[in-house]
């Protein structure tokens, strides 16, 4: 479980949650206070660890299920790499972007990071030597995400320029692009297979506001979208699959809501009122064992689905 929490213990901007079962560690969930990121042992709710270290406020974090290592994006322009054996000290620091990094995801093997920002960028980071592989700016490409492909080199990437790009990281080069949509693109996921992309989009009054699947097999091919939300959607994932079930999704917005979508069907399972920015928390079988919601503030929602 991942989550980012801000300078009054609430989110640093909505749809900034990140990780899920391909980011999660088995035994913590990672939240980023004000310049640091505390690691929570979520069985006993107890907290493990805290690394201080960024100068501003920490935007992401994300880490690779199976290992030790954490990653954190800050509004100080870097991303550091911690491990939760490893004392309270970065043991890698990544430089390069000129403006807020509001994006990073981890390779599947663990060896490269890629990050976004603000500055229209995306980086290729080897994750040893922390040296810059590649770089690449395209106009207008304010990142609002980043998220690997399981067992591939492609990196999906959400903007506020409203597009959607497929990037194949062997050369940082965009691949593909999906069909442009009205709004801002908040946020984005991958399925486990690999086969689908889920984004959200950002909106007001119920314009926008929806989540979108695309077939990654067929580049610009749109599935279906999930309409229900009256405000920005901030966050979606899709749900780990349950034996005998139809496959679901997940979607947090600023309407105070998470809803459980039937993936085939769009139809929705069930909300969860009072929530800007949702987590989905499993354990190494695919079992669901926590939603956890928030609102900006201290206070936290959990559900139990069974």
């Amino acid at each position: 479980l991942i989550q980012q929490l801000g300078p009054s213990c609430g989110p640093v901007q909505h749809g900034s949650t990140t990780g899920n079962s391909r980011g999660g560690s088995p035994q913590g969930d990672v939240s980023s206070l004000p310049q640091a990121v505390v690691v929570y042992d979520w069985r006993m709710g107890k907290l493990q660890h805290r690394f201080p270290g960024h100068q501003r406020e920490v935007t992401k974090v994300g880490c690779q299920y199976g290992s030790s290592r954490l990653f954190s994006a800050s509004r100080d322009l870097t991303v550091l790499m911690w491990d939760l054996h490893g004392g309270d000290q970065p043991v890698q620091e990544f430089c390069g972007h000129d403006l807020v990094v509001s994006g990073l995801a981890v390779s599947p093997d663990g060896s490269q990071l890629c990050t976004g920002s603000r500055d229209n960028a995306l980086c290729l980071w080897d994750v040893e030597s922390g040296e810059c592989l590649l770089k690449n700016a395209i106009s207008r490409n304010l990142v609002t995400h980043l998220c690997w492909v399981p067992g591939g080199s492609c990196v999906v990437q959400t903007s506020e320029d409203k597009m959607v790009r497929l990037w194949d990281c062997r050369s940082l080069q965009v691949s593909s692009t999906f069909p442009p949509k009205q709004h801002i693109q908040t946020h984005c996921d991958v399925s486990n297979d690999g086969r689908y992309c889920l984004t959200c989009s950002h909106g007001f009054g119920g314009q926008g506001c929806e989540a979108t699947l695309w077939d990654l097999r067929q580049t610009g091919s749109k599935v279906c979208e999930y309409r229900g939300h009256l405000q920005s959607a901030t966050s979606c994932l899709f749900l780990p699959p349950s034996p005998g079930s139809a496959p679901t999704l997940a979607t947090s917005s600023q309407d105070c809501s998470v809803r459980i979508w039937d993936q085939n069907s769009a139809g929705k399972t069930h909300t969860v009122q009072h929530s800007i920015n949702m987590q989905c928390l499993y354990d190494p079988s695919c079992k669901i064992t926590n939603i956890v919601a928030s609102w900006p503030g201290s206070t936290h929602y959990s559900t139990i689905l069974k």
